[in-house]
């Protein structure tokens, strides 16, 4: 029988029959009396076992494309064929289609906190699917749905059974999400972005463990990612989306070796590097990473001994405590960069928001901005202090408010702070602003949901620096954008710091983006910082295990 061009393009062993094959897929959004078309013309092919990657930035149509092979989308006309184990899925009826989802193709989100119902427990979550498409107990679902986060690797999987959404890490959610997709042992898994925002050492753990199911179960997967690194290690075959149609395909090898289209040339090629000058290493001075003779300089930011405990009851008379930041001393001085890096629960987002007082915890210790002391100041006194420091959040698109436009959002901060300004001069701040961002003045009419995630990421900086403060705590900016969008944004942090002499409290699992933009850095590990120093010296000479553990980590995720 003749080879299918999959199994020939892969180098796998001859198949009679691809296991999924796509062929001049279109996607059209309909809405009112207008379609615009989204995907044009897409040929894909799958072999049984196989693991094929789809890239692109966001907006090529890779996630939208991956959806319609179990046509998820109500919204969407869909034009070509997409046949799965030979029977056609497009105009397959709903009720074929319910006994493909989860059954014999499975799904893992990109992020598990909207895909999991937040009311139900995860244990309960993956009960049903074992309950619906296998037609198990209940006793018999509890059992083996323990089993299957047991085989993810989450810890006291008992435990965790009965743990919502909301409890468990963002590691642990996406396990959950790995087990309920894998509960039926499907023949294809989609995973659509399943490592976004993790942390990586914990993106390792995730694709080892995709890989060590993948081959024990012996089901094909389709990657869907911007993450280049990781297609590179993962998948035998890749295909790149641009403006909804593929314009390169191949081994994957092959492709980033001689990339064919110029496109995909630039996304090999964005990779972050370097972007600030290099400082002297003062630990031999100070075993917190030289706060001592940074702060004769007159830090902007400066924090001796910062503790936050959390309490929470368990029962009538039972307090539990949680230490979640550890006696953390650090100096971020004018014009610099400080990183904080470290896997989920390390503490680093804790520590963030306790600087900002924005966290409901106990916080012992102090904090200054400026040479201020602001840890023993009450609400009232603190309030005007804001506009000295300010906080761009992880996901700006659920920082910003839905129901304001970009003008408002802007206005809303110097309302506040500037109540002397005029009108017109709070319009010609929000508008040099926005223009610091690259985002014109025109665009103040439109909400949040208008933007891209660049566009959006732009925006919650511009809310920060509308106000003009000296120290921009910056949580995880770039995790979830596209390489190239990442690019721009820390090109534009680090043209911003050198315009403005802002300084920079970075707060990032990747340590590419502390590579490109920090100065200085601490590691966190359990709440406290267990390495101190130049970025230089702890990339170079880490004198901790597991500083050299998150290292070995970054190079395993770029490993050929």
């Amino acid at each position: 029988m003749p080879l299918t061009p999959a199994s020939a393009e892969s180098g796998l062993p001859p198949v009679a029959q691809p296991l999924i094959e796509v062929q001049g897929l279109t996607i059209d959004l309909v809405g009112g009396d207008s379609e615009t078309r989204l995907v044009h013309g897409v040929d894909l092919t799958i072999a049984p076992g196989e693991r094929v990657a789809l890239v692109g930035e966001s907006g090529s149509g890779k996630s939208i494309t991956a959806q319609a092979l179990i046509r998820l989308g109500n919204q969407f006309r869909y034009g070509g064929s997409v046949r799965f184990a030979g029977q056609e899925l497009l105009t397959a009826p709903e009720s074929v289609l319910r006994g493909i989802r989860g059954r014999e193709i499975g799904m893992i989100f990109q992020e598990p906190m909207s895909a999991l119902n937040p009311l139900y427990s995860v244990g309960d979550q993956i009960c049903e699917v074992l309950e619906l498409h296998l037609g198990l107990t209940r006793s018999q679902a509890r059992t083996r749905a323990i089993e299957l986060l047991a085989q993810t690797q989450i810890r006291e999987p008992e435990r965790r059974f009965a743990h919502l959404p909301h409890q468990l890490s963002g590691g642990q959610r996406q396990r959950a999400m790995i087990a309920m997709a894998l509960a039926c042992q499907p023949k294809l898994v989609i995973a659509d972005e399943p490592t976004t925002a993790l942390d990586v050492t914990v993106q390792a753990q995730i694709m080892a463990l995709l890989q060590g199911l993948q081959r024990e179960i012996g089901m094909a997967i389709l990657l869907i990612t911007h993450d280049l690194p990781l297609v590179r290690s993962f998948a035998d075959r890749v295909a790149v989306m641009r403006q909804g149609r593929v314009v390169e395909r191949g081994i994957t090898a092959d492709v980033f070796e001689v990339p064919a289209h110029e496109y995909t040339r630039r996304l090999i090629d964005a990779r972050p590097q370097r972007m600030v000058t290099e400082v002297v290493d003062t630990d031999a001075v100070d075993g917190d990473g030289g706060a001592d003779v940074e702060a004769a300089r007159g830090p902007v930011l400066l924090t001796r001994g910062l503790s936050c405990t959390y309490v929470s009851s368990s029962g009538w008379f039972r307090r539990n405590r949680f230490e979640a930041v550890k006696d953390v001393s650090l100096t971020v001085p004018a014009g610099r960069t400080l990183g904080v890096v470290g896997e989920s629960g390390s503490g680093k987002t804790t520590l963030a928001l306790a600087i900002m007082r924005l966290v409901t915890a106990q916080v012992r210790g102090e904090v200054k901005i400026g040479g201020q002391r602001i840890d023993d100041l009450r609400p009232a006194a603190l309030r005007p202090l804001r506009r000295r420091f300010q906080m761009v959040f992880q996901d700006p698109f659920n920082s910003l408010s839905p129901r304001m436009t970009l003008g408002q959002i802007l206005d809303e901060g110097l309302n506040l702070h500037g109540p002397s300004l005029s009108s017109a001069e709070r319009q010609a701040r929000a508008a040099s602003a926005l223009a610091d961002v690259g985002l014109d003045a025109s665009m103040s009419g439109r909400y949040p949901h208008e933007f891209s995630g660049g566009q959006r990421q732009r925006i919650a900086i511009a809310r920060a620096l509308v106000l003009r403060p000296e120290l921009l705590v910056l949580d995880e900016p770039t995790s979830a954008l596209d390489l190239t969008v990442q690019l721009q944004v820390l090109a534009l942090l680090v043209d911003l710091q050198r315009r403005y002499g802002l300084s920079y409290l970075l707060i990032t699992h990747d340590l590419a983006v502390i590579r490109a933009l920090a100065h200085r850095l601490i590691v966190m590990k359990d709440g406290s910082v267990v390495e101190a120093g130049t970025v230089e010296r702890v990339f170079t000479a880490p004198k901790e295990p597991y500083t050299r553990t998150l290292l070995s980590a970054v190079r395993q995720m770029d490993a050929v």
